[in-house]
């Protein structure tokens, strides 16, 4: 009583000795006395006033009837109204004024710093406030040690987070010192506020500022509480409604409230008589005792992983981590030994039921099981350092209200190599991680406070109800963020190129082979007539070989026997070094007399051959020339498969992944199918790719541009696009289709129930594609062959452009290399999800060809991430009524 009354004292000379700075301050913007206004004094002495009116010789061990001190907490709740509407026109000051205070931009980094670290000691204030006008407003009794943990919350000094230490904490913020509450030679902040200048977040200054004015008010109002809280003890059936389209973290969460329910009946079967005999009493607890720890035992066997701690990956990168694991590892090492004492205690339990009253009384074993019972439910909520209540608060603060969620998102997008998950997958992963924590410290807090009650400590009743509201609050605020944070975050994946010198053909990328070619040829080839009349710019478009003129340099070479296109004059002479037998080049490299060279000059196993232009008579030049050659012949793989590429959808398969293959010169797009589960799984033993069917070109009753389509100089265009699925729908199969001389993609999407993990109507399948014909171009000219690049390729497409497949650059490599590549790595997500979209991109780097590369879009869960719609407290409350009537 007496400390109390001294630390109320000490807090109402407060603002008078922050009055003593206003001499100083004035001419300046700001000062302390600004926020110490005069009610302030006059309201604590009237709570040190009625406090020390109370009676001194209450006995702390019976909590005061409600009636007695009624007066006393009435006042209480009005001062702290009168303390919070006496600050309103200070706010409203500070806060039109904040916009021509800020002066000096190079204070404003360590200025921002001490607003952020004044905000977060006075969240932690008014969320205490929060939990003292609870208790005034509580019509039901709420337990001694409730009432003790919040006042050590409040003024333990051993405490570094309790109230007091928070205003210690608050002052040397505010006046740059901690030795006394009237500032010293230190820098307050009102005088750093001065001067600056400019700061780029008015908003976040507002609200700093109006958090601090009210703060100091606030504080005294918790601190005249807590000698009334010491004293004091403030002495419809609703079946849970079964969640359609939860997500399975959410899903689990609203099974373990329905064994909650269960549990808590069973419980309050305590109640349920009166005047029973010690024996009889001791009997029915070690009943309830042994059916509750059967129905945790159960729940957390069947229902959960002990092993699985979560996956926090994306967090360990921001520097809030090690904050945060503390709280994690606190809450997964306690709910470990709680799963330990139910697995080890549960035989021991059930043998105390089974005793006769006579041998359970004279049974030792059973008080000694009693107080380990107690011992590890008063750890679990009131331990003095890492209760579990505020351990799932700082958890809440940190993931919520300081937006860590919006960090992580934008984190995700960078590790989306590394990791193997679309960011959108790696923010739910999180989510669920955070949420299992948060769940077993929920069902660790309700099963001590029914071991309490249980064992005669108390009813907790309310103690309970606070928790579960706590735990509606908490769930609400975090599915607006998290839908809010999914919906900005992307859901696209697709797989970065390995490491360099890692690239193996049908391997990690698949490619079209001489398409079109750099190709030598002499003009006096490519007309009929044998002239040389015209020059190597004449022969631009489809022009052919008619012969082979005096079985020069034209007969030790393969013929182009496709059309001739985009032929340019370099130089007369050259020395040609062809490519081996069986390779997809012709040329390895061409030095002209000029110095220029084509490809990448090294040894020439099978010699150089010397080539030179000739004058007929003295007018015409019959110049060799560096065309393209499209020669549609055994050597080229040019074929893309029209064929469809699906799911089983009649067994209940969806796609999960897909990739490029190419078989007997055929490209496909296939994909990964797996069967589908409730809330959005996938069984992991079903995944397999479907293998294309197959067949050639040549094929009888193959037909192009229904089966197939072959790619030339005019029909090499491939759109890149994005396709969606329809809301409630997902990918189920995929397809090239021809839109004019465009390859397109198309996807096929099917109705899905997201709760029974069925396909709805498969038959009732639609396939949707883009067939916007206006589109830009990504020029690849003059590209040197993706494999080559020295770093990994990026996107550098967007939905509704296109590229045309072509030859590498000239000079670098003789235009020998069809590009891009197709990117053949596997595009399935680490952790197999349904897919909402697929597309295709193209990745490079400047100045090489990059590749074309398939990119899949996970189902988002955001929808479903929801909060718990059964009104479990009114239904216990009915039951709790029936049993004790």
């Amino acid at each position: 009583m007496r400390s109390l009354v001294r630390a109320l004292t000490i807090l109402v000379v407060l603002p008078a000795g922050l009055m003593s700075t206003w001499g100083k301050a004035q001419g300046e913007l700001f000062s302390p006395a600004m926020i110490a206004s005069s009610i302030a004094s006059k309201v604590l002495w009237r709570i040190v006033l009625d406090v020390g009116l109370l009676e001194s010789g209450i006995n702390q061990s019976n909590p005061l009837n409600l009636d007695r001190s009624l007066q006393i907490m009435h006042q209480i709740s009005t001062l702290s109204n009168e303390l919070r509407e006496s600050q309103a026109s200070m706010t409203e000051i500070l806060g039109h004024r904040m916009y021509d205070v800020v002066e000096n931009f190079s204070y404003r980094n360590r200025f921002a710093d001490r607003l952020n670290s004044i905000s977060r000691i006075m969240s932690r204030i008014d969320r205490l406030e929060l939990k003292m006008n609870k208790v005034l407003q509580e019509d039901s009794p709420v337990e001694q040690l409730t009432l003790t943990q919040f006042a050590q919350a409040t003024i333990d000094l051993s405490n570094p987070s309790s109230v007091i230490e928070q205003l210690h904490k608050l002052e040397t913020e505010v006046t740059g010192s901690s030795f006394g509450l009237v500032m010293t030679e230190g820098q307050d902040i009102f005088t750093q506020l001065n001067m600056l200048s400019n700061l780029p977040n008015i908003f976040e200054v507002w609200h700093t500022n109006t958090v601090m004015a009210r703060g100091l008010s606030l504080s005294v109002a918790l601190v005249a509480l807590l000698y009334a809280c010491l004293v004091a003890s403030l002495a419809s059936r609703a079946d849970a409604k079964k969640l359609h389209g939860a997500s399975g973290m959410d899903a689990l969460r609203e099974r373990y409230l329905q064994h909650e329910r269960q549990a808590w009946t069973i419980v309050n079967h305590i109640d349920a008589v009166d005047n029973q005999l010690e024996q009889d009493a001791s009997h029915q607890r070690a009943t309830v005792m042994r059916e509750l720890v059967n129905i945790y035992l159960r729940f957390v066997e069947t229902e959960l992983d002990e092993e699985d701690l979560g996956d926090y990956r994306l967090l360990e990168r921001l520097a809030e981590w090690h904050l945060l694991e503390q709280n994690l590892m606190t809450v997964n090492k306690l709910f470990a030994v709680v799963y330990s004492f139910l697995r080890d205690k549960a035989p021991r339990f059930a043998e105390q039921a089974d005793l006769d009253d006579g041998d359970r009384s004279a049974n030792s074993a059973g008080d000694d099981l009693r107080l380990l019972t107690i011992d590890l439910a008063e750890t679990i909520l009131f331990d003095k350092h890492q209760p579990i209540p505020h351990q799932l608060e700082e958890i809440y603060n940190i993931m919520v209200r300081q937006a860590l969620y919006y960090r992580a998102s934008l984190m995700a997008n960078s590790v989306i190599c590394s990791y193997g998950l679309s960011p959108q997958q790696m923010i739910y992963l999180l989510y669920k991680s955070i949420a299992m924590t948060e769940l077993k410290g929920y069902i660790m807090m309700q099963f001590s406070y029914m071991l309490l009650k249980t064992q005669g400590k108390g009813n907790f009743t309310t103690e309970s109800k606070d928790r579960r509201n706590e735990l509606r609050a908490r769930l609400a605020r975090t599915q607006q963020l998290l839908q809010s944070v999914m919906r900005q975050t992307s859901g696209e994946y697709w797989r970065c190129d390995p490491d360099r010198g890692s690239h193996r053909e049908n391997t990690t990328y698949v490619q079209f082979t001489r398409l079109l070619q750099g190709y030598i040829e002499n003009e006096v080839d490519m007309n009929t007539d044998e002239t040389c009349r015209e020059t190597c710019d004449h022969y631009q478009y489809g022009h052919e070989q008619h012969h082979c003129y005096k079985e020069l340099y034209c007969s030790k070479q393969t013929k182009c026997a496709g059309r001739i296109y985009d032929c340019e004059y370099i130089d007369s002479d050259m020395w040609i070094c062809p490519a081996a037998p069986g390779s997809q080049r012709r040329y390895e490299y061409i030095e002209y007399e000029n110095g220029e060279i084509r490809g990448r000059k090294q040894h020439c196993p099978r010699g150089t051959s010397k080539v030179d232009s000739w004058w007929r008579w003295l007018f015409w030049h019959c110049s060799y020339c560096f065309c393209l050659c499209d020669d549609a012949g055994r050597h080229s793989d040019r074929y893309v498969s029209l064929r469809e590429s699906v799911s089983d959808i009649t067994q209940n398969r969806v796609v999960t992944g897909l990739r490029f293959v190419k078989r007997r010169q055929m490209m496909h797009l296939i994909v990964q199918q797996g069967l589908l589960l409730p809330g959005g799984d996938i069984d992991n033993s079903t995944l397999e790719w479907v293998a294309p069917n197959p067949f050639s070109h040549t094929d009888k009753g193959v037909r192009d541009g229904r089966d197939y389509h072959t790619l030339s100089y005019d029909r090499r265009a491939v759109d890149l696009d994005d396709v969606h699925v329809h809301p409630g729908y997902v990918l189920t199969g995929v397809r090239f289709r021809t839109l004019g001389a465009h390859l397109n993609l198309e996807i096929r999407m099917t109705e899905m129930n997201f709760t029974s993990g069925t396909l709805v109507d498969p038959n009732q399948s639609i396939w949707i594609g883009n067939d916007e014909t206006v589109r830009t171009e990504i020029p690849l000219r003059y590209m040197d062959v993706p494999t080559l690049a020295p770093s990994k390729s990026t996107p550098t497409s967007t939905s509704g452009q296109y590229l045309r497949l072509g030859p590498s650059g000239g000079r670098v490599d003789a235009a020998q290399t069809t590009i891009p590549f197709l990117d053949a790595q596997p595009v399935s997500p680490l952790l197999p999800i349904p897919l909402a979209g697929a597309g295709l991109m193209h990745k490079s780097i400047p100045k090489y060809g990059g590749f074309i590369a398939p990119r899949v879009f996970t189902y988002d869960f955001g929808p479903h991430i929801q909060v718990p719609t059964d009104d479990w407290l009114a239904a216990e409350e009915e039951a709790r009524n029936v049993n004790q009537g």
